[in-house]
């Protein structure tokens, strides 16, 4: 049981770490990077990029982070010995639940409407459709890369329980 424990929390650790990551790049980089660029070249990026991200990589660690830390916390709330970690892991999982919320009821609505927007040839289409997108993808976002490291933190402080 020990080994499953241990092993479902690494996992779950290098999944959460892998999205936080990539939801810290688009804050740090890809959307400061877009910002500087013009309508168009955005809108087309993030189309693109929005279609591009829907792969097996990312759907693993996206949706493996809160089912492996929430089979985690299973395995520890069964334990008396291990019942330590159960308020960081479900606060973990709390946490990413609540980016996987953001994310579906703010960017992926967000993203969905880029997409609906078409082709950003016209330039008063790209400049609508960026000033429609660009700054509450980005507020969400920000909160997605706040609560995804909180996860992240919480599981490896229960990696330093065992």
């Amino acid at each position: 049981m020990e080994t499953a424990r241990t092993a479902t929390l690494i996992a779950a650790t290098i999944a959460s770490g892998l999205i936080s990551g990539l939801f810290y790049a688009f804050s740090v980089a890809v959307m400061p990077g877009l910002a500087r660029s013009s309508d168009k070249t955005l809108v087309e990026t993030m189309q693109n990029i929005n279609k591009a991200i829907l792969n097996g990589w990312f759907i693993l660690a996206y949706l493996g982070a809160p089912l492996l830390t929430a089979v985690t916390l299973v395995l520890h709330a069964t334990d008396p010995d291990t019942r330590d970690a159960i308020v960081p892991l479900a606060v973990a999982l709390a946490a990413y639940v609540a980016t996987m919320v953001i994310t579906g009821r703010i960017n992926i609505p967000l993203n969905n409407a880029l997409e609906q927007a078409g082709s950003p040839e016209h330039t008063d289409t790209a400049h609508t459709t960026r000033t429609t997108f660009e700054t509450p993808w980005n507020r969400a976002n920000t909160w997605r890369t706040l609560l995804t490291t909180v996860s992240l933190v919480l599981l490896t402080y229960t990696l330093t329980l065992h």
